[in-house]
Order: C-alpha cells, then structure tokens, then sequence
C-alpha cells in the first residue's frame, strides 16, 4: 500500500498486433493489456478502484450500485474481500432467485445485495435516496455506478501516463470515467479516443464533467466516438459476433462484446477509412 492507503500494482504489458488491414494502411496497433493488471480486479476496475480503497478502509463499507450482471459489482465486491472493508451493492431492479453468475460471485466475496426499483434508481445519487440508504445502512463511503468519480480519474490518468510513446490511445466508454482519466494522463502531442458502448450521444458531457470534477478544467485532447456501440449498452448484432469471431481467429484473444468488442470494431472501421494518417501508433486498452 502507498501512503496514501493506494494499493500499488505493476504496469500492465503492451503487444503490437500482427494486421494487415493495419500494414497496408502504413499503421501500427497495439494493444495495452490492462485486463492482466490483477488478477481478480482486472483493468479499468482497478484503475478506478485503487485510490479509492484508502476511503474505504478507513469507513469500513463502501456502498456503490449497479446492474445484475454488472461487472464494477464483482470487482467492488472482490476488492472489500481482498483489502478488508465491507460491500454492499444496490442493484438495479428487483430480486431473481437463483442468482446469476455475477451477483452470485460478488454476494461469495461477501457483499451485502440491496435491491432498487428503477423508478428510484433513476435519482439513486439525489439526496433524499442516499439518506435513506443511509438510514438502512448505516455509514459507508459512497462510489458512483460504475466507480466513476474524481479518484477514478485520477487512477486513470496513470494508464495515460503508462501510454507514452503512442499517437492515439483508445479505450470503450460506459460512463466516461476511463477517458477523462487517460486523456488528462497523456503526454502531450498525443489524443484519447473513447467509444461509447451506450445510445444517446451524452458522453462527451459526461468525461468532460468528471474533468471538471477532478482537475477543475477539461484536460487532454480527446474526442468520442458514438457510431459502434452495436445497439446499445450490452446489446449485440451478427456484425459484432462475426468480428469477435475474426479477431480471435486473427490474434488469439477473444473480446468483450460490451465493451472491448466495440471499441476494436471502430479502430479498425476508422483504420479502413482512413482515419489514421499513415506512421500512426494506435495503442487499444483492453480494459477487461
């Protein structure tokens, strides 16, 4: 642990890909392996959660929400059980019995399931909801869905800082936490580029406001794609299943079709575009 109560963890590695829909276009990809940076709190959920833990500790609970196969549960749930506080975890929705596989791991890593209708779960962060979930549950230390907040931010930004030497470095975007940290992260002279998983175009406002949040200003120079999120949050098509099954066949590694599917489904549509200028170094998070 730093002193700051941060657990520390080694730089995730990074391979360059053998494409030719790549070489013939005079570019070079890379892909930034962060779901290897630990082993049960994988990529952009350790990056989020790691300074994140020292507030934590010192409450004793930490309290977040999320959905029923949501994977920021299971990490916030394996984090409590690995680092010594407690969880509860606000889902979406009512209760289903048997549990499915994420709510069953991360109730086995010892959080507390709370469930909320979606009418309140709308207004989850308004106040008159967290005081009741307050008085339920007595104190706890508070994280967004998702884990996004300004210590989120901050641990990205050293994914940033780990990507020197890259042209454009890509990341998908569920609530924008991500790309408002690498962005402020990188060197300067190179840019991040988000791919949102979810309908609606509202990104951009959201990376820009957690900037804000954090640093009082917008940081870096990035931009977000809002063209490949196949649907819809979780949603998928054939296109996206035939890619995946492509990319697999290609390199070997199979990829989250909620989030990391997307964003290499738009790197290489963008690539065979001609997006890139040719002797670019695209360098892809995987972020697990």
């Amino acid at each position: 642990m730093t002193a700051a109560g941060a657990p520390e963890a080694a730089p995730s590695p990074v391979v360059e890909l053998d494409d030719a829909r790549f070489a013939r276009r005079g570019l070079r990809l890379f892909l930034k392996r962060d779901d290897l940076v630990h082993p049960e709190i994988p990529g952009n959920k350790w990056r989020k959660l790691r300074h994140n833990i020292g507030p934590a500790r010192e409450h004793g609970t930490l309290l977040t929400f999320g959905g029923a196969y949501s994977n920021h549960l299971r990490a916030t749930a394996a984090a409590g059980d690995v680092f010594g506080f407690a969880t509860i975890g606000v889902v979406r929705g009512e209760e289903h019995l048997p549990l499915n596989e994420s709510l069953a791991y991360a109730e086995s890593r010892g959080m507390r399931l709370a469930y909320m209708d979606r009418t309140t779960y709308r207004r989850k962060h308004e106040p008159d909801v967290v005081a009741a979930l307050r008085e339920r549950w007595g104190g706890f230390y508070l994280l967004p869905e998702g884990g996004s907040n300004a210590l989120a931010v901050r641990g990205c930004a050293e994914l940033g800082a780990e990507s020197a030497g890259f042209d454009v470095v890509c990341c998908p975007c569920g609530t924008g936490g991500t790309l408002a940290g690498l962005a402020a992260g990188l060197p300067p002279g190179a840019r991040a580029l988000g791919f949102s998983v979810l309908k609606g175009g509202f990104m951009d406002a959201e990376v820009e406001r957690l900037q804000s949040e954090t640093y009082g200003e917008r940081r870096g120079e990035w931009s977000v794609e809002h063209g490949f999120h196949f649907g819809g949050y979780a949603r998928t098509s054939p296109e996206l299943d035939a890619f995946i099954g492509d990319f697999a066949g290609r390199h070997g590694l199979v990829l989250d079709r909620v989030y990391t599917a997307k964003m290499m489904a738009g790197i290489v549509a963008l690539a065979e575009r001609g997006a890139f200028p040719a002797g670019t170094r695209v360098l892809a998070v995987i972020t697990g």
